[in-house]
């Protein structure tokens, strides 16, 4: 999940520069700091996507259940969230959703029956999860996409946190966010239901090519779409500035 957390919140920093607020009264981001930002994602990169695999993956050639190898995988993240925290003081938004979702698998994978098909619908049912709490953050003050926008469109820093944060005065941005919030939610939740109906449909070997495609098909769209749309809105806000600067 981290892994997916990663790739599919590139996607959301289009956010950041789809407001509709007028050009000159949105705030321009503060020039971000090259080193801190590099040395941010190569951190984020390495505890959250490469080491979990490398961990897993080399446990479970030697020996250690699925169970094991997951739960010790898992302490990579939880190393990340240590380091933000020393680092930068606090501990933000997206570390949290990672944490919970660390905890969710491996609670999934404990009461879980270890049959193939138990595994295939883990998959789903974190992923799902995912999908209701962006649905559920939508009656929350601000949405879940919100933070995750801000964790990829900042470098963590005072200034560039405080810009991400004062976008949300203006209501393109506000609207932005939160209906990109709402069809993550929505498109991980069919995503979910699609695999759980595949797994009792198709033979396991089948779905174990199958299950994949999945995944990262509908991350992709999602980042493509993301993006797209944050660009759209973000020109119609420019279109109406300019119209309304021309009637003024």
């Amino acid at each position: 999940m981290p892994a997916q957390n990663t790739t599919h919140m590139q996607g959301a920093r289009s956010a950041s520069e789809a407001g509709a607020a007028r050009p000159e009264e949105r705030p321009e981001p503060p020039a971000r700091s090259g080193g801190a930002a590099a040395l941010g994602w190569i951190l984020t990169i390495a505890l959250n996507v490469v080491a979990p695999i490398i961990t897993y993956n080399t446990l479970r050639d030697h020996g250690w259940s699925e169970v094991a190898a997951l739960l010790a995988g898992g302490a990579w993240p939880v190393l990340d969230s240590l380091v933000h925290l020393v680092w930068r003081r606090r501990l933000d938004e997206f570390a949290l959703v990672t944490l919970v979702f660390l905890v969710i698998t491996a609670v999934v994978t404990l009461v879980g029956a270890h049959s193939a098909r138990a595994l295939l619908i883990k998959d789903s049912a974190v992923t799902g999860l995912f999908g209701l709490l962006c649905l559920a953050t939508l009656l929350a003050p601000r949405p879940l996409m919100f933070y995750f926008g801000r964790k990829f469109a900042t470098d963590g820093t005072a200034a560039s946190t405080a810009w991400w944060n004062g976008l949300w005065q203006f209501e393109g941005f506000r609207k932005t966010v939160t209906t990109m919030t709402t069809v993550w939610g929505v498109a991980y939740c069919l995503e979910a239901a699609v695999r759980v109906g595949l797994s009792y449909t198709l033979s396991t070997d089948t779905m174990v090519i199958v299950s994949p495609f999945l995944i990262y098909g509908v991350l992709g769209a999602l980042a493509v779409w993301t993006t797209m749309f944050g660009k759209r809105a973000r020109r119609k806000g420019e279109e109406r500035a300019a119209a309304a600067a021309v009637q003024g």
